[in-house]
């Protein structure tokens, strides 16, 4: 990568491609080249009223941030979505992006309109699965990510993946428990993901009454790759005290600290988790 730069127009100073020293798209894109820029969403924090948190890294050794992360409510309803743009696939921070954005949205329409937490999430994976395939020039060259999206409400918390980012359930007292199972196969290769080279998407849907209160937690492989089970996830949360989490309080210091964690392990990958309280 190049040295940052700067331009100015009508007075307007913004920085310069890191290429080509092009004009910076708002979607962190070079209108010229078409580069990704490095500094582009390489570290973003996120939250919402209710208490909700996220936080999104570019880790160590990525030169981009592909993952992305959304949270919105509904009602009653409080909404999470994180993508992981898979990496071999042309620009998949897009298509990240794109999953992210659209999934929430569809989820926010669909329950405020009354529909079925099952069915919202159906119908939001798929929409959101549509909306990726929709970026490709060709099959050959088809932006691709992996999904999950997580809704607490008063009647539990639901959640619905494509590929091998992850839901858990993180209760503030006794064990928790993995709410996905990945879609891998051989070598842990990825065996469903949305984009236009992966057919019609089959998304998978789990649902859970907790009977006390905790988080639900949405995330990407380069945190579950560090702590890969819910106990794990749970120990390394500093903010677990009883009934912290149906009040919020905290949970974006826990998701700092969960990200941070993966970071001081090496930082492989881009890292993102996204917490949601659950009350009881």
């Amino acid at each position: 990568m190049g040295m940052e730069r700067a331009r100015t127009v009508r007075g307007v100073t913004t920085p310069g491609c890191a290429e080509c020293d092009g004009t910076v798209a708002p979607d962190g894109h070079c209108w010229d080249c078409g580069a990704a820029q490095p500094a582009f969403r390489s570290h973003v924090e996120i939250t919402a009223d209710i208490g909700a948190a996220a936080v999104s890294d570019r880790g160590r050794r990525r030169a981009i941030n592909a993952d992305a992360m959304v949270l919105a409510t509904a009602g009653r309803w409080t909404i999470g979505v994180v993508c992981d743009g898979v990496s071999m696939s042309p620009r998949a921070e897009r298509a990240a992006k794109v999953a992210a954005d659209v999934g929430a949205r569809w989820l926010t329409m669909r329950l405020s309109a009354g529909a079925l937490p099952e069915t919202a999430l159906d119908d939001a994976a798929v929409r959101a699965a549509h909306a990726v395939a929709a970026l490709a020039v060709t099959k050959d060259a088809a932006p691709a990510c992996t999904y999950v999206a997580g809704i607490a409400g008063p009647q539990g918390i639901w959640s619905s993946w494509i590929g091998d980012s992850r839901a858990y359930w993180l209760p503030d007292e006794g064990p928790g428990m993995a709410l996905t199972e990945d879609d891998t196969g051989e070598h842990e290769a990825l065996s469903t993901w949305l984009g236009a080279d992966a057919g019609e998407p089959a998304p998978q849907v789990r649902s859970y009454r907790p009977s006390v209160p905790g988080r639900l937690l949405l995330c990407t492989d380069g945190l579950w790759r560090y702590l890969p089970d819910a106990e794990a996830l749970r120990s390394a949360l500093p903010h677990r005290r009883r009934g912290a989490s149906a009040r919020g309080d905290g949970l974006i210091e826990d998701a700092r600290s969960l990200v941070d964690l993966a970071l001081d392990a090496g930082g492989h990958d881009n890292v993102t988790a996204l917490l949601i309280p659950v009350g009881t």
